[in-house]
Protein backbone atom coordinates (compact mmCIF):
# COMPACT_ATOMS: atom_id res chain seq x y z
CA UNK A 1 0.00 0.00 0.00
CA UNK A 2 1.62 3.54 -1.12
CA UNK A 3 0.11 5.03 2.11
CA UNK A 4 1.67 3.60 5.26
CA UNK A 5 -0.84 5.39 7.86
CA UNK A 6 -3.97 7.32 7.82
CA UNK A 7 -4.89 10.35 7.85
CA UNK A 8 -2.89 11.84 4.45
CA UNK A 9 -2.89 15.38 3.99
CA UNK A 10 -1.63 16.65 0.95
CA UNK A 11 -0.74 20.12 0.96
CA UNK A 12 1.30 22.73 -0.88
CA UNK A 13 0.82 25.98 -2.91
CA UNK A 14 -1.36 25.49 -6.18
CA UNK A 15 0.95 26.44 -8.18
CA UNK A 16 5.02 25.79 -8.39
CA UNK A 17 6.47 29.42 -8.27
CA UNK A 18 10.00 29.66 -6.93
CA UNK A 19 11.87 26.68 -5.49
CA UNK A 20 12.16 28.71 -2.38
CA UNK A 21 8.52 29.71 -1.60
CA UNK A 22 7.73 25.61 -2.20
CA UNK A 23 10.50 24.54 -0.27
CA UNK A 24 9.49 27.01 2.98
CA UNK A 25 6.05 25.75 2.39
CA UNK A 26 7.05 22.04 2.23
CA UNK A 27 9.67 22.11 5.16
CA UNK A 28 6.91 23.69 7.65
CA UNK A 29 4.07 21.25 6.56
CA UNK A 30 6.10 18.23 6.60
CA UNK A 31 7.39 19.60 10.25
CA UNK A 32 3.39 20.18 11.29
CA UNK A 33 1.91 16.79 9.93
CA UNK A 34 4.55 14.64 11.27
CA UNK A 35 3.79 16.16 14.79
CA UNK A 36 0.31 15.74 14.00
CA UNK A 37 0.19 11.99 12.76
CA UNK A 38 -1.17 12.66 9.17
CA UNK A 39 1.26 11.49 6.17
CA UNK A 40 2.17 14.37 4.05
CA UNK A 41 2.61 14.42 0.45
CA UNK A 42 3.53 17.95 -1.11
CA UNK A 43 1.26 19.20 -3.65
CA UNK A 44 1.70 21.88 -6.28
CA UNK A 45 0.94 22.29 -9.91
CA UNK A 46 3.86 22.65 -12.50
CA UNK A 47 0.87 23.84 -15.30
CA UNK A 48 -2.36 25.25 -14.58
CA UNK A 49 -4.27 24.63 -17.96
CA UNK A 50 -7.11 25.19 -16.32
CA UNK A 51 -6.82 28.87 -15.66
CA UNK A 52 -9.64 31.21 -15.83
CA UNK A 53 -7.81 33.96 -18.13
CA UNK A 54 -5.30 33.07 -21.11
CA UNK A 55 -3.18 36.19 -19.01
CA UNK A 56 -3.42 34.26 -15.76
CA UNK A 57 0.25 32.36 -14.56
CA UNK A 58 0.23 28.78 -15.22
CA UNK A 59 3.53 27.93 -13.94
CA UNK A 60 7.03 26.68 -15.02
CA UNK A 61 6.32 24.03 -17.27
CA UNK A 62 6.89 20.54 -17.10
CA UNK A 63 10.43 20.22 -17.92
CA UNK A 64 11.01 22.52 -15.34
CA UNK A 65 8.63 22.04 -12.88
CA UNK A 66 9.56 17.89 -12.67
CA UNK A 67 12.77 19.96 -12.18
CA UNK A 68 11.65 21.69 -9.12
CA UNK A 69 9.53 18.59 -7.56
CA UNK A 70 12.39 16.49 -7.62
CA UNK A 71 14.52 19.07 -5.53
CA UNK A 72 11.41 19.49 -3.33
CA UNK A 73 11.65 15.48 -2.87
CA UNK A 74 15.09 15.42 -1.84
CA UNK A 75 15.96 18.77 0.08
CA UNK A 76 12.76 18.36 2.19
CA UNK A 77 12.29 14.79 2.25
CA UNK A 78 8.50 14.17 1.26
CA UNK A 79 6.79 12.56 -1.64
CA UNK A 80 5.11 14.80 -4.27
CA UNK A 81 2.04 14.69 -6.34
CA UNK A 82 0.88 16.98 -8.89
CA UNK A 83 -1.70 16.99 -11.93
CA UNK A 84 -1.45 16.29 -15.53
CA UNK A 85 -3.47 16.96 -18.56
CA UNK A 86 -2.71 15.15 -21.21
CA UNK A 87 -2.02 11.39 -21.69
CA UNK A 88 1.21 11.37 -23.16
CA UNK A 89 2.63 13.49 -19.74
CA UNK A 90 2.03 10.06 -17.63
CA UNK A 91 5.31 8.36 -18.69
CA UNK A 92 6.76 11.94 -18.47
CA UNK A 93 5.80 12.46 -14.79
CA UNK A 94 6.21 9.31 -13.32
CA UNK A 95 9.65 8.83 -12.01
CA UNK A 96 9.29 12.13 -10.16
CA UNK A 97 5.82 12.20 -8.92
CA UNK A 98 4.96 9.77 -6.06
CA UNK A 99 1.18 10.26 -6.94
CA UNK A 100 -0.45 11.22 -9.62
CA UNK A 101 -3.41 13.08 -10.07
CA UNK A 102 -6.31 13.60 -12.31
CA UNK A 103 -7.89 16.93 -12.35
CA UNK A 104 -11.34 17.46 -11.48
CA UNK A 105 -12.33 18.63 -14.85
CA UNK A 106 -10.88 15.53 -16.95
CA UNK A 107 -12.27 12.93 -14.27
CA UNK A 108 -13.94 11.33 -17.49
CA UNK A 109 -11.36 11.67 -20.21
CA UNK A 110 -10.95 7.73 -20.41
CA UNK A 111 -7.24 7.87 -22.29
CA UNK A 112 -5.92 10.07 -19.50
CA UNK A 113 -6.90 8.06 -16.71
CA UNK A 114 -6.17 4.62 -18.85
CA UNK A 115 -2.46 5.80 -19.34
CA UNK A 116 -1.88 7.00 -15.98
CA UNK A 117 -2.84 3.78 -14.50
CA UNK A 118 -0.58 1.69 -16.68
CA UNK A 119 2.51 3.68 -15.20
CA UNK A 120 1.89 1.57 -11.99
CA UNK A 121 1.79 4.90 -9.44
CA UNK A 122 -0.98 5.70 -7.32
CA UNK A 123 -3.36 7.17 -8.77
CA UNK A 124 -5.72 10.56 -7.10
CA UNK A 125 -8.66 10.96 -8.89
CA UNK A 126 -10.73 14.19 -8.21
CA UNK A 127 -14.29 14.40 -8.68
CA UNK A 128 -15.70 17.18 -10.89
CA UNK A 129 -18.30 19.71 -9.87
CA UNK A 130 -20.38 18.76 -12.41
CA UNK A 131 -20.57 14.84 -11.40
CA UNK A 132 -22.46 12.46 -8.77
CA UNK A 133 -20.21 10.50 -5.96
CA UNK A 134 -21.98 7.48 -7.40
CA UNK A 135 -20.50 8.25 -11.13
CA UNK A 136 -17.34 8.01 -9.67
CA UNK A 137 -17.54 4.70 -9.61
CA UNK A 138 -16.78 4.41 -13.89
CA UNK A 139 -13.47 6.40 -13.41
CA UNK A 140 -11.96 3.86 -11.00
CA UNK A 141 -13.42 1.30 -13.21
CA UNK A 142 -11.38 2.68 -16.09
CA UNK A 143 -8.28 3.01 -13.49
CA UNK A 144 -8.71 -0.44 -12.40
CA UNK A 145 -9.27 -2.25 -15.79
CA UNK A 146 -6.00 -0.75 -16.69
CA UNK A 147 -3.86 -2.17 -13.95
CA UNK A 148 -3.91 0.80 -11.11
CA UNK A 149 -3.91 -0.98 -7.28
CA UNK A 150 -3.80 2.21 -5.27
CA UNK A 151 -6.87 4.99 -6.55
CA UNK A 152 -7.37 8.01 -4.30
CA UNK A 153 -11.08 9.81 -4.89
CA UNK A 154 -11.19 13.60 -3.27
CA UNK A 155 -14.35 15.60 -3.19
CA UNK A 156 -14.02 19.21 -3.97
CA UNK A 157 -17.71 20.50 -4.11
CA UNK A 158 -20.09 20.48 -6.45
CA UNK A 159 -21.42 23.54 -9.07
CA UNK A 160 -24.63 25.54 -7.07
CA UNK A 161 -25.85 27.99 -9.56
CA UNK A 162 -23.14 30.16 -11.11
CA UNK A 163 -19.82 30.93 -9.23
CA UNK A 164 -20.55 28.87 -6.42
CA UNK A 165 -19.90 25.43 -4.93
CA UNK A 166 -21.55 22.96 -2.02
CA UNK A 167 -20.33 20.40 -0.72
CA UNK A 168 -23.12 17.63 -0.36
CA UNK A 169 -20.68 15.49 2.82
CA UNK A 170 -22.97 12.32 1.83
CA UNK A 171 -20.23 12.29 -1.61
CA UNK A 172 -17.70 10.69 1.44
CA UNK A 173 -19.22 7.50 2.05
CA UNK A 174 -20.55 6.92 -1.18
CA UNK A 175 -17.08 7.14 -2.45
CA UNK A 176 -15.72 5.58 0.09
CA UNK A 177 -18.31 2.36 -0.77
CA UNK A 178 -16.19 2.10 -4.20
CA UNK A 179 -12.99 1.19 -2.40
CA UNK A 180 -10.87 3.70 -2.48
CA UNK A 181 -9.70 6.16 0.62
CA UNK A 182 -11.51 9.27 0.25
CA UNK A 183 -9.66 12.79 0.57
CA UNK A 184 -11.37 16.37 0.73
CA UNK A 185 -10.19 19.10 -0.75
CA UNK A 186 -10.91 22.13 1.43
CA UNK A 187 -9.76 24.79 -0.24
CA UNK A 188 -11.01 24.24 -3.51
CA UNK A 189 -14.69 23.41 -2.25
CA UNK A 190 -14.69 26.95 -0.95
CA UNK A 191 -13.43 28.28 -4.33
CA UNK A 192 -15.69 30.47 -6.37
CA UNK A 193 -15.39 29.67 -9.92
CA UNK A 194 -14.57 32.74 -12.48
CA UNK A 195 -15.91 34.80 -9.78
CA UNK A 196 -13.27 37.42 -9.94
CA UNK A 197 -11.73 39.53 -12.78
CA UNK A 198 -10.50 36.94 -14.91
CA UNK A 199 -9.99 34.66 -12.22
CA UNK A 200 -11.55 32.45 -9.41
CA UNK A 201 -12.37 33.55 -5.79
CA UNK A 202 -12.99 32.60 -2.92
CA UNK A 203 -13.84 32.31 0.59
CA UNK A 204 -10.85 30.68 2.91
CA UNK A 205 -12.76 31.19 6.28
CA UNK A 206 -14.89 28.26 5.65
CA UNK A 207 -11.74 26.18 5.53
CA UNK A 208 -11.45 24.67 8.39
CA UNK A 209 -15.56 24.36 9.21
CA UNK A 210 -15.67 22.35 5.93
CA UNK A 211 -12.25 20.13 7.03
CA UNK A 212 -13.66 19.12 9.86
CA UNK A 213 -17.08 18.83 8.83
CA UNK A 214 -15.49 16.06 5.96
CA UNK A 215 -13.36 14.25 9.35
CA UNK A 216 -16.09 13.70 10.92
CA UNK A 217 -18.34 11.74 8.51
CA UNK A 218 -15.38 9.91 7.54
CA UNK A 219 -12.87 11.56 5.12
CA UNK A 220 -9.71 9.51 5.04
CA UNK A 221 -7.33 13.05 4.51
CA UNK A 222 -7.38 16.39 3.97
CA UNK A 223 -6.16 18.29 0.52
CA UNK A 224 -5.34 21.86 1.83
CA UNK A 225 -3.58 24.59 -0.59
CA UNK A 226 -1.07 26.57 1.64
CA UNK A 227 0.99 29.67 0.77
CA UNK A 228 3.02 31.85 3.36
CA UNK A 229 0.84 35.14 1.90
CA UNK A 230 -2.36 33.89 -0.01
CA UNK A 231 -3.00 37.45 -0.91
CA UNK A 232 0.26 37.42 -3.20
CA UNK A 233 0.16 33.71 -4.56
CA UNK A 234 0.13 33.38 -8.32
CA UNK A 235 -2.60 30.93 -8.68
CA UNK A 236 -5.75 30.36 -6.05
CA UNK A 237 -4.57 32.57 -3.24
CA UNK A 238 -8.53 33.69 -2.70
CA UNK A 239 -9.24 30.25 -1.27
CA UNK A 240 -5.67 28.84 -0.21
CA UNK A 241 -4.79 29.18 3.72
CA UNK A 242 -2.22 31.33 5.63
CA UNK A 243 0.50 28.93 5.84
CA UNK A 244 0.76 29.91 10.18
CA UNK A 245 -2.43 28.52 10.17
CA UNK A 246 -2.01 25.03 9.21
CA UNK A 247 -1.54 23.79 12.12
CA UNK A 248 -4.43 25.01 13.91
CA UNK A 249 -6.73 23.47 11.75
CA UNK A 250 -4.55 20.16 11.86
CA UNK A 251 -4.62 19.92 15.20
CA UNK A 252 -8.55 20.24 15.21
CA UNK A 253 -9.12 17.72 12.77
CA UNK A 254 -7.01 15.25 14.63
CA UNK A 255 -9.22 15.98 17.36
CA UNK A 256 -11.71 14.97 15.73
CA UNK A 257 -10.11 11.46 14.67
CA UNK A 258 -9.23 10.42 18.06
CA UNK A 259 -12.75 11.03 19.29
CA UNK A 260 -14.33 9.09 16.17
CA UNK A 261 -12.11 6.20 17.13
CA UNK A 262 -12.26 6.26 21.07
CA UNK A 263 -8.52 7.29 21.46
Amino acid sequence: MFISKFPILIAGPCVLETLDISLEIAKKIKEIAEEMGFDYIFKASFDKANRTSIKSYRGPGIEKGLDMLSDIKTKAGVKVISDIHTPDQAEKVKDVLDIIQIPAFLCRQTDLIVETAKTGKPLNIKKAQFMSPWEMKYPVEKAREAGAKDIFLTERGTMFGYNNLVVDFRSIPIMKSLGCPVIFDATHSVQLPGAGAGCSGGNREFVPLLAKAAFSVGADGIFMEAHPDPEKALCDGPNSIFLDDAGEILKSLMRIKNALSGN
